[in-house]
């Protein structure tokens, strides 16, 4: 079928989901529980599968008011996940369970549809656990919406962040948004100014100390840009990108080199390993860094994420 009529052509693999359309190929595995692969004009977007992220690399205040011990249970919940449930909605069927094999071999190779939904609820490993769900909504152009949804749960340990974290394969040569100036959180925005920006490379703040940096906040629009892939046969150096936009509210984001257990890793800058991916974390809300001083303050109450209530943010990726 020709692409021109803006329909989505439909994979039912064995153990994943194929979305294929005029100039994107999605694959969601139904194993890896997430969006596996996202090709866009022939280039690769995913290393890993995006997941739910909670943490944010300490801060030197944070380790004086002993955030990061009372918090630590986030960082488990962090670096791995349970998914507990995945639900399928292609245009207004509902699938009752997941067409993989052999339900699959009923469908052919010619299967169309207008939109897509694709759920997959994880529980955190956390005491006690919560949930946290995280659809995917693809219509006819390829553009996917993104929605998490947190919920509180009573008795929980404050959060660093709560956002989705994607792993991509090589390193970005910049990236362009429009939203606040420089490096902002929470509570360190006073001194920003709104418009839009362009950053060369990934840059990471020098401390003595790796720790959390390069948040922006308040953002409206995101472009990535890239021009190598791990393919050894795309001999394109030319460059490509992916574009972030808010969904109903702006969202807040980093895009660094390394992930915020990297940084928590190392404890001078050599440990850093080489800058070979780049770590984009779209996050719904985001802890303050504090700064009162270093030797017990915590961040104040206004800039604290509540882990006992709902937290729930979308933002669309778009090719470019």
């Amino acid at each position: 079928m020709d692409y021109t009529n803006k329909q989505l052509q439909i994979i039912y693999g064995d153990a994943t989901l194929g979305i294929d359309g005029e100039d994107f190929h999605y694959i969601f595995s139904y194993e890896k529980n997430g969006l596996e692969s996202m090709k866009i004009k022939g280039k690769e977007w995913l290393y890993r599968v995006p997941m739910p992220t909670f943490w944010r690399a300490t801060t030197d205040n944070d380790r004086g008011s002993g955030f990061n011990l009372k918090a630590v249970q986030w960082l488990g919940a962090d670096m791995f996940n349970k998914c507990i449930d995945k639900h399928l909605k292609v245009d207004d069927h509902d699938f009752d369970q997941l067409p993989i094999a052999p339900i699959n071999n009923k469908f052919s190779n010619h299967e169309y549809a207008k939109q897509v939904e694709i759920t997959f609820t994880y529980e955190t490993l956390t005491i006690p656990a919560t949930k946290v769900k995280v659809i995917y909504n693809i219509d006819s152009t390829g553009q996917i919406k993104v929605t998490m949804h947190y919920y509180g749960k009573k008795g929980l340990p404050a959060i660093p962040v709560i956002g989705m974290r994607f792993i991509m394969p090589t390193a970005a040569t910049s990236f362009d948004y429009t939203g606040l100036s420089g490096e902002t959180y929470p509570d360190r925005m006073a001194g920003a100014e709104k418009g839009s920006f362009h950053v060369d490379g990934l840059p990471v703040t020098r401390y003595l100390v790796p720790q959390e940096n390069g948040m922006h906040m308040q953002t409206e629009e995101l472009t990535i840009n890239r021009n190598t892939t791990p393919n050894n046969a795309d001999h394109d150096q030319s460059e490509f990108s992916l574009n972030v936009k808010q969904a109903d509210k702006p969202f807040n984001f980093s895009c660094l080199p390394y992930t915020a257990e990297e940084l928590e890793n190392a404890t001078h800058i050599e440990e850093l390993p080489l800058k070979r991916r780049t770590v984009l974390v779209i996050a719904g809300a985001v802890r303050g860094v504090g700064g009162i001083d270093s030797w017990g303050s915590d961040v104040e109450p206004a800039y604290h994420i509540d882990p006992e209530k709902d937290h729930e943010f979308s933002f669309i990726l778009n090719q470019f």
